[in-house]
């Protein structure tokens, strides 16, 4: 009898407007059969620091933030602050 326990990005998302949402699922496993499952959401905003961030998430977001991703993220929040 063996009781394992696993955590994977198990799904990554790019929104229109270049925040990323990401899923780890972590599952509970015992001899090969699955006990149980949970789910942690989180979610990175253009241009954050990604400092602990897992690597393939670093890896999209590397790719999706462009310069101007980041700079049209950071004046819809300044306009959405200032209305």
């Amino acid at each position: 009898m063996s009781i394992t326990k696993s955590t994977t990005i198990d799904q990554i998302t790019v929104t229109e407007n270049g925040i990323i949402l990401y899923r780890e699922a972590t599952r509970i496993m015992e001899d090969g059969n699955e006990l149980s499952k949970a789910y942690h959401r989180s979610s990175l905003q253009p241009g954050q620091d990604l400092t602990g961030v897992p690597a393939n998430v670093v890896a999209i977001c590397n790719v999706a933030w462009t310069e101007a991703v980041i700079a049209a993220y950071q004046a819809a929040q300044a306009e959405s602050v200032g209305a």
